[in-house]
C-alpha cells in the first residue's frame, strides 16, 4: 500500500497538527493515538518529523506511513444514488437529506462515498483515501446538487474554481419570520465555536470571511422562502448567517428552530454552475425541491 498523503486545505489553516488529523482521520485513530504516532515519527509534515503542537499551513503535505492505514478501509456499498450527469471527468449527483458525504467518526458506512465507490472505479485521489472524488460537501441534512471529480486533473480544476469563488451556487431555504427586504447580504466572518467544535459562530475577530446573498421568493404568514447565493463556502455558512439575521432555518435544531412540518433543516442546493474541467465551457445543473420541502411550503400556505 502506498504512503498516504494528506494536503492541508484552507479549512485546516492554523490548527494544531494532532487536532487537524483527529478530524481528518476520525473513526480511524483517536487524538491520543495520533499524538503517539507523531512522537514516533510515523506522521510527518513536508517529509520532516514534527511535534503535535505544530500549526499546519494550507498546502502542507502530511504523510502517513502505509502501516498506519486503517484496517477498516472505505468500502463500496450498493446504495442507489440520483446521478444527474456523468462523463469521464465529473459526476453530478442529487444528494438526499440524511446522507453524509464521506465517512467520518460516527458515520463510517452508508455515505455518498460508499455509494460512489460501488458505482465507479474512477474517482480522484486528492486529499485522503476516505474522501475520493470529493471536491466540496453538503451538510448531512442538506439536500441537492453536488459535483464529484473522477480524476485528479478535474479535481484540481474544480478546486481552483471553488477557491476563487467562481462556482455559481443557488440554494432554496425556508426561514422563520417574514423577511422584510426583498434582497440583502450578510458578510459576517464565521469560525468554529471554542467550546463546541461542531458548531460555527459569528466571529468578528479571528473568523474567516463569509458572504451570503439572499432574495425573497415567497412570503408566508410566519416564514419566508429565500433564494440564497453564497459567495464563499464556509461550513454551515447559510445556516449561521440566517440565524444571525434573526431568521433561522426551519427544522435546523443546531442554529434554528424546530418545525412540525419538516424533520430536517429546510435547505436545498437547487443549482450548481462551473466551467467544465476539460472543455472549459460553462455547465449548470439543477434539482427540484424534494418532497419534504414541498410539503413544508404547502403547510405554510395553508397556515396563512
Amino acid at each position: 500500500m502506498a504512503q498516504q498523503e494528506i494536503v492541508v486545505g484552507e479549512e485546516g489553516e492554523g490548527q494544531r497538527l494532532d487536532v487537524y488529523l483527529a478530524g481528518i482521520l476520525a473513526g480511524r485513530f483517536s487524538r491520543s493515538q495520533i499524538k503517539k504516532l507523531i512522537e514516533q515519527g510515523k506522521i510527518q509534515v513536508q517529509g520532516r518529523e514534527i511535534s503535535a503542537h505544530y500549526r499546519v499551513k494550507k498546502g502542507d503535505v502530511v504523510s502517513v506511513e502505509p502501516a498506519l492505514a486503517s484496517d477498516d478501509e472505505t468500502r463500496a456499498e450498493n446504495i442507489p444514488i440520483d446521478i444527474v450527469y456523468e462523463d469521464e471527468d465529473v459526476l453530478v449527483v442529487n444528494k438526499p437529506a440524511g446522507m453524509v458525504v464521506h465517512p467520518a467518526c460516527g458515520n463510517l458506512r452508508h455515505t455518498l462515498v460508499n455509494a460512489l465507490l460501488y458505482h465507479t472505479q474512477h474517482l480522484s485521489s486528492f486529499g485522503d483515501a476516505v474522501r475520493p472524488g470529493i471536491v466540496h460537501r453538503l451538510d448531512k441534512e442538506t439536500s441537492g446538487i453536488l459535483v464529484v471529480a473522477k480524476n485528479n486533473q478535474a479535481h484540481a480544476v474544480l478546486a481552483r474554481q471553488f477557491k476563487k469563488h467562481t462556482i455559481e451556487r443557488t440554494y432554496n431555504v425556508v426561514v422563520r419570520g417574514v423577511v422584510q427586504h426583498n434582497e440583502g447580504v450578510c458578510e459576517e466572518p464565521v469560525g468554529r465555536a471554542f467550546l463546541n467544535r461542531k458548531k460555527v459562530i459569528i466571529k468578528p475577530s479571528g473568523g474567516k470571511d463569509a458572504v451570503t446573498y439572499f432574495r425573497v421568493v415567497r412570503r408566508f404568514q410566519k416564514a419566508t422562502l429565500l433564494e440564497v447565493h453564497p459567495k464563499t463556502g464556509r461550513t454551515h455558512q447559510i445556516r449561521v448567517h440566517m440565524a444571525h439575521l434573526g431568521h433561522p432555518v426551519l427544522g435546523d435544531l443546531l442554529y434554528g428552530v424546530s418545525s412540525p412540518w419538516i424533520v430536517r433543516q429546510a435547505l436545498h442546493a437547487v443549482s450548481l454552475g462551473f466551467l467544465h474541467p476539460r472543455t472549459k465551457e460553462k455547465v449548470s445543473f439543477t434539482s427540484r425541491l424534494p418532497q419534504d420541502m414541498e410539503h413544508l411550503l404547502t403547510c405554510l400556505e395553508s397556515e396563512g
